[in-house]
């Protein structure tokens, strides 16, 4: 069997691109980026995060986040925050802008989120089990660290 023709792989390529396409299609309705979508969600969740820890959450790095924030702060979605406790870190907030455009994505008739939602249908024991094979995937693919 080739390898890079396998249907496992195949599968995950595919899923992965149906999710990029949604996140992309909601992203451009409001005039951002992906990346802007996913900074913005993760901002959210973790109100008053640094750029380092944000950098690690979207997997990119710091330089490249920071791009991201500057358009974010000019566009007013985001906030920069310096903490009292330490003048020289930076922690990052949503502006209200940013929080209304959650809400408008999060709404209940956000097509998006309507389609997003629909994988909260597949029974809970599938769920789990689909999980399980995932992280064997993953462990199959993991580098094994030799010992020396």
């Amino acid at each position: 069997m080739n390898t890079f023709n396998n249907n496992i792989l195949e599968s995950f390529s595919e899923i992965n691109r149906a999710i990029y396409k949604l996140e992309k299609l909601e992203a451009d309705k409001h005039g951002i980026t992906v990346v802007q979508l996913k900074t913005i969600y993760h901002i959210n969740l973790n109100p008053n995060i640094g750029l380092s820890e944000l950098a690690e959450k979207l997997r990119l790095t710091n330089s490249t986040v920071s791009g991201v924030v500057d358009r974010l702060v000019q566009n007013n979605f985001v906030e920069r925050v310096i903490p009292h406790t330490d003048r020289r870190a930076i922690s990052l907030l949503l502006s209200k802008k940013g929080e209304e455009l959650l809400e408008t994505i999060f709404s209940s008739d956000n097509t998006t989120i309507t389609r997003l939602n629909g994988l909260l249908e597949i029974p809970e024991e599938e769920i789990q089990h689909l999980l399980r094979l995932h992280k064997l995937v993953l462990s199959k693919l993991k580098f094994q660290e030799e010992k020396i």
